[in-house]
């Protein structure tokens, strides 16, 4: 299991500021939860699956995730926050927008069902989720808005048009229609077309 990289990610959660410890418990966590998803799939995932992987007390799984959503949104967060560069200012715009949404779409390539559990989980109605969701939502408006170089409190409608599209393309894939390789390439040739004019 890895530990935690020391970074402000590693050390937040969706419900307390942790610390260097309880960083690397959720660290296990997030990283078990990973495995089990490859063997089990969404269905099989249960919190105290990933805690006893993870060599963790199921109570104390607990004081962190309220449900297996929330640990699987948990892990797309991590994986979105440490994983995505800040776009590349030596890059045209239409570059870095291409750019963010390739790596965005590959985040959670080669790790079996994350994918579609991933989509699964976003569509919860758990508190914890959902105050996930909106930190993702909010990620994704910045980064696209600082690859347009657009305020991200009034990014207007080609930030909100890449938005939608990405989700798009994301659901898509998690629901099994095309791989994240592929889902990649078509976000690229869509965002190409809502960027011609911006080249």
């Amino acid at each position: 299991m890895s530990t935690p990289a020391p970074t402000s990610v590693s050390q937040e959660s969706t419900r307390r500021r942790l610390s260097a410890q309880q960083a690397e418990t959720v660290a296990k966590l997030t990283d078990a939860a990973v495995e089990v998803l490859r063997t089990e799939g969404f269905d099989g995932l249960t919190v105290r699956a990933v805690a006893k992987l993870a060599g963790v007390a199921p109570a104390t799984a607990y004081t962190y995730f309220s449900s297996k959503s929330h640990l699987v949104a948990e892990v797309f967060w991590r994986r979105l926050a440490e994983g995505v560069p800040e776009p590349d200012p030596e890059l045209s715009t239409t570059d870095r927008v291409v750019a963010l949404l390739r790596s965005v779409a590959l985040i959670v390539t080669g790790d079996g069902d994350l994918g579609g559990a991933v989509t699964v989980a976003l569509l919860g109605t758990d508190p914890d989720v959902e105050h996930l969701r909106l930190r993702i939502g909010g990620f994704i408006r910045r980064q696209l808005a600082a690859a347009l170089e657009v305020d991200p409190e009034n990014p207007g409608p080609v930030v909100e048009a890449l938005e939608m599209l990405y989700a798009g393309g994301l659901v898509h894939a998690g629901m099994g229609h095309m791989s994240y390789e592929d889902t990649a390439d078509r976000l690229t040739e869509a965002a190409l077309l809502i960027m011609r004019d911006k080249r």
